[in-house]
């Protein structure tokens, strides 16, 4: 007795699918200590050094002398609200990013995640999904507890609302940065897949080659230095566009987010091309 069997159906397991990858790549980021550490270090240093650099503004407004961050914080505030604290708190992103991906070839797991998940791309997108909403909401609720801390701080010298020209864009802005960067950390992270190496060349890039790149004169230096990924990204935090940038807040995130689309993409190509 033969059994007539319908057509063949191409189902791809329940791991395979995009529910399952994304549980898989969230079971991975939260199960690793480092994941932890790197956000309470991003939190601490965000949070810890903007309330010290506000702190020590208002200890000295009244006190006679030049003080440049008194006429900053009524014409550009958020430079000065969000510049010290995220500026190194952003590192804890950036190694944190690295270490989601390269952490996988360093200790040879990306094999068991392409066999469980044979589909690359998916996996890589799933991962870079998991990481982003990760940082979004942390980001979030950091720069906001470092906005309204900050500006209860400054309130008896200078009054900044969210309501204010540029003020919420460029807070809103900030938290975007922040989630391209640790995107862009990872693209690093899976294009060189050594963590060590990864987390020098992120640093080297946003810490060194700027800076050295700035103290070339001329119109070229200039802009090359503008166009920088960090360079430009950060641009999106002020509040107002500031007569030597080389590019408007959101033509600078543009070109940061740019930079990151292009990195993921050659990752992409690595992952796709190259075993594990």
């Amino acid at each position: 007795m033969t059994t007539v069997t319908g057509p063949a159906r191409d189902v791809a397991p329940a791991r395979d699918s995009w529910p399952g990858i994304l549980r898989a790549e969230w079971t991975k980021i939260r199960s690793v200590r480092s994941t932890v550490w790197s956000l309470v270090a991003f939190v601490v240093v965000a949070i810890g050094f903007s309330i010290v650099v506000a702190t020590v503004i208002a200890s000295v407004w009244d006190k006679p002398g030049n003080h440049p961050n008194q006429v900053q914080l009524h014409t550009d505030p958020t430079t000065i609200l969000y510049g010290t604290g995220f500026g190194f708190g952003q590192l804890a992103l950036c190694v944190l990013g690295v270490i989601v991906i390269s952490s996988e070839y360093t200790t040879g797991a990306i094999r068991s995640s392409l066999l469980a998940v044979p589909r690359r791309l998916p996996m890589l997108a799933a991962k870079v999904l998991v990481f982003a909403a990760l940082e979004l909401v942390v980001s979030a609720v950091t720069v906001f507890a470092v906005f309204f801390s900050t500006t209860a701080i400054l309130h008896g010298h200078v009054v900044i609302t969210l309501g204010q020209p540029g003020v919420l864009r460029a807070t809103l802005g900030g938290i975007g940065y922040l989630v391209v960067m640790g995107i862009f950390a990872m693209a690093i992270g899976g294009l060189i897949r050594h963590t060590a190496g990864a987390i020098a060349a992120v640093i080297g890039l946003v810490l060194v080659v700027p800076p050295l790149i700035g103290l070339i004169p001329g119109t070229i230096a200039n802009h090359i230095h503008g166009y920088m990924p960090t360079v430009a990204g950060q641009l999106i935090g002020q509040t107002a566009q500031q007569p030597a940038d080389v590019l408007s807040p959101w033509q600078g995130f543009g070109v940061f987010c740019l930079w990151t689309v292009v990195l993921l993409a050659g990752c992409a190509v690595l992952l796709l091309r190259r075993d594990a």
